[in-house]
């Protein structure tokens, strides 16, 4: 049974080590903006600008935060080995290749969870649940969108 799981991690170590980037990201900028959108809801009744600024909280922690977790995982594949510095032919490539991804899956993300938020703080929902709900949603949606896209722009070459 070892042998299986390690034969399919070692398969999709890349894919694996991605989502592990976006969950643990994504979860501290879950919990921050929990925290944000009661703190924010007590300032303003305006249910809409209170699921825009959430969003905005969140993205200033999670993009940070998934940078720097996706650099240290995949650091390697950015050195040259016979020279040791840097190969920026790797790293531009990456960055365009995660741009393209993420831009479309946060596109979706942001609309899904700002809707989702927004209408359950519309029929009464406390702030912190309606961004923790509308999160989740978004979230499970945007992790098959990004890993398809992932696979499409062949982020990670085998």
């Amino acid at each position: 049974m070892m042998y299986y799981g390690k034969q399919f991690y070692d398969k999709y170590k890349n894919y694996i080590l991605f989502n592990k980037n976006i969950i643990i990201a994504g979860t501290v900028a879950l919990v921050v903006g929990m925290f944000f959108t009661e703190f924010y809801s007590q300032y303003t009744k305006n249910n809409f600008l209170n699921s825009i600024t959430t969003l905005t909280v969140e993205y200033g922690i999670y993009i940070p935060l998934f940078a720097l977790f996706f650099y240290f995982d995949n650091k390697s594949k950015y050195i040259d080995p016979l020279s040791g510095k840097n190969n920026y032919t790797n790293i531009k490539n990456d960055i365009i290749k995660l741009f393209t991804i993420f831009s479309v899956s946060e596109i979706i993300y942001a609309v899904l969870k700002v809707s989702i938020h927004f209408q359950l703080m519309q029929i009464s929902f406390e702030p912190y649940q309606a961004s923790t709900i509308g999160s989740f949603t978004a979230w499970f949606i945007f992790l098959v969108i990004i890993n398809m896209g992932a696979k499409i722009v062949k982020l990670f070459k085998t």
